[in-house]
């Protein structure tokens, strides 16, 4: 052994103190440093070092060069994306997950995916979901709504009498998958899966809304018979909307198609008595997405899948190879996502639900969504900012009152990037920003500080 990577090891318990000083102190740090720190551009390149040095040499580096310049995405006032950070708990789960380092996919080893089969079916109750739906850890939304979309693939076939996964997709002809405020992902993951995004057919929605219009969607079903994919949306990126699931699935009375949802993190108002009724026939989903890097507050990256049809994602996703042993009744997951490597993510999710059970992620939920309430009502009294969207869960979509081009919206997020991160989109062609909260640590006070930035320098653009 070298002799560096020997002496790392003997002195193992002090390196791992190292970093839980350093670990700490950046944690306790968040509050204080800049949301998004100014950049002028990464460091200087370095070369490979040729010859060892350590982990503490290493740790010291990171901390000079690298660490100043990482955003503070863990911390409260991160809005951008859809955002969570990592509980106590989670991050406990995750430091052990790369202690123990399982490859959780084979029964031969089995202990991992049982693991993470137990966290599944804590999260399917969660979520108020049937046991007929089983789950799968996975990468994050892109992934999940990717697997859910291969099942689909292969039950189309299943419908016209064919297997995409055996005969590739052209043997499915045109297909058909509607929806009616997708996110990007679900074109992307047409792309990834031979269906071509050209497949995606927009359906009208509500008047003033991003929820599909049902009546349109029975009659888009209605024009082209034959089995098709709905894509349902639970909570959409701009304004949270929800389509009415119930009356989605309802049409599956008069017209036969899978009913894929994007649940990713519209599926957390199951927590909330208030919002519950958002997610009610959510169970009804042929296939699910649920990410859980956003509301779960577990690091980067994870997320879970669902479906009815275990037997169908067996089918796409089966590897053929003696070392990996038969597929059986009761699939190892190696055979149920793209991933022949697949690392025991489901350690953080157990460890967070584990610790703080049903009521204590119910008040993070709850907590977010009344941030993001009052946040929209000091920006809808502010004459230099407009709201362009009800605040209807835990999203805040605002311009600027005046002249909302890009780029003054640029300058916008740009000048309070060190105490806020809003990331930027469009809304109904109007240029716009949006603040989405899903951090465990957000609080009324970052909601004041964040609305008095933005207030300071929309006045200063204007």
């Amino acid at each position: 052994m070298d002799a560096t990577l020997a002496a790392d090891l003997t002195h193992l318990p002090a390196l791992l103190d190292a970093v839980r000083d350093a670990s700490a102190e950046a944690l306790a740090g968040l509050d204080a440093r800049p949301v998004v720190p100014p950049q002028d551009g990464p460091p200087e390149p370095r070369p490979l070092p040729a010859e060892a040095t350590g982990a503490a040499a290493a740790l010291d580096e990171f901390r000079a060069r690298w660490e100043p310049r990482l955003s503070a995405s863990a911390g409260p006032r991160y809005l951008g994306f859809v955002t969570g950070g990592a509980t106590p708990a989670a991050l406990a789960g995750d430091w052990l997950t790369a202690v123990h380092d399982q490859n959780s996919n084979s029964a031969m080893d089995g202990a991992g995916q049982h693991l993470e089969r137990e966290t599944v079916s804590w999260l399917r109750e969660l979520f108020g979901l049937g046991a007929a739906h089983t789950g799968t850890f996975v990468s994050g939304a892109t992934q999940s709504n990717t697997v859910g979309l291969a099942i689909a693939r292969e039950w189309l076939g299943e419908r016209l009498g064919v297997s995409p996964a055996q005969d590739g997709a052209a043997a499915l002809g045109p297909v058909r998958v509607l929806s009616g405020a997708p996110h990007s992902s679900i074109a992307k993951a047409l792309s990834v899966l031979g269906l071509g995004r050209s497949a995606l057919v927009p359906v009208p929605t509500l008047p003033g809304r991003a929820a599909v219009d049902p009546a349109a969607l029975d009659r888009a079903l209605a024009d082209t018979p034959g089995p098709a994919v709905v894509v349902a949306n639970a909570g959409t990126v701009n304004t949270v909307d929800f389509d009415d699931l119930r009356a989605v699935a309802a049409l599956k009375d008069r017209h036969d198609f899978w009913l894929h949802t994007d649940a990713a993190f519209g599926a957390f108002a199951a927590l909330s008595p208030a919002h519950a009724h958002l997610t009610e026939g959510l169970d009804a989903s042929d296939s699910i997405c649920v990410d859980l890097h956003k509301w779960l507050n577990v690091p980067y990256d994870s997320a879970v899948q669902f479906t009815r049809r275990r037997d169908l994602q067996a089918r796409v996703f089966s590897n053929a190879a003696a070392y990996l042993g038969p597929l059986g009744a009761d699939p190892d997951l190696v055979h149920l996502t793209p991933e022949n490597s697949h690392r025991l993510r489901a350690l953080a999710a157990w460890f967070t639900l584990r610790a703080y059970g049903r009521e204590g992620h119910r008040e993070i939920v709850e907590r977010d969504t009344a941030c993001a309430r009052a946040l929209g009502d000091l920006l809808d009294r502010d004459p230099a900012l407009r709201l362009l969207a009800p605040v209807r869960l835990n999203v805040v979509c605002f311009t600027l009152a005046q002249d909302p081009t890009p780029e003054r919206l640029t300058a916008l997020r740009e000048a309070v990037a060190a105490e806020v991160f809003v990331t930027p989109t469009v809304l109904g062609g109007t240029p716009a920003l949006r603040a989405a909260f899903s951090n465990w640590r957000t609080t009324p006070a970052d909601v004041r500080r964040t609305a008095e930035a933005l207030s300071t320098a929309a006045k200063e653009i204007a």
